[in-house]
């Protein structure tokens, strides 16, 4: 793709990312996102982390983890959306989402359900958000709450700090 044509998208640009998910998000039945209304500028992840958790335990009253880890994958993206589409609570919006579904994931491994892929998961999403926070600027304040949920990640590994169950958790 040609960048220095008109017609290309620049690299990343919420104004496009947000027209671009809105023209292509189709609701599902199963999906537990509320779609972007056409005048909503402002992406709030605490607030679509809340409302999937209430879709997943009213649809079949547990926590789907293959759901969780679609919206842990969403994290880093939701650093970037939340800080730049509201500059005075956007921050805070995100770390809310993102402490809110890692403390599910405490609570899941105390009732010995937690899976290693959710683990996994959890763990890209910490690498790729402390890389994002580390490349945008106005976003190293958000690093200590990364290494916070980062510790909170480490006490569900096995002593060995590497392992959850005895099958390796993905590290960067």
């Amino acid at each position: 793709m040609d960048q220095s044509s008109p017609s290309s998208p620049p690299f990343f640009s919420v104004p496009f990312f947000l027209k671009q998910y809105r023209r292509f998000r189709r609701p599902r039945a199963d999906s537990h996102m509320e779609p972007l209304h056409q005048g909503d500028t402002q992406t709030d992840f605490g607030k679509l982390v809340i409302d999937a958790f209430a879709g997943m335990t009213r649809t079949n009253g547990a926590i789907d983890q293959r759901l969780l880890r679609y919206y842990l994958s969403l994290a880093s993206s939701y650093l970037v959306l939340d800080s730049s589409t509201n500059s005075e609570g956007g921050i805070e919006s995100w770390s809310q989402g993102l402490n809110r579904l890692v403390d599910v994931l405490v609570a899941l491994h105390r009732r010995d359900e937690l899976e290693l892929e959710t683990v996994s998961e959890a763990s890209k999403a910490c690498s790729e958000c402390w890389s994002v926070a580390g490349s945008w600027r106005g976003l190293d304040e958000c690093r200590d709450n990364i290494r916070n949920i980062a510790g909170k990640l480490k006490t569900l590994l096995d002593a060995n700090g590497r392992t959850f169950k005895g099958q390796k958790v993905y590290a960067p």
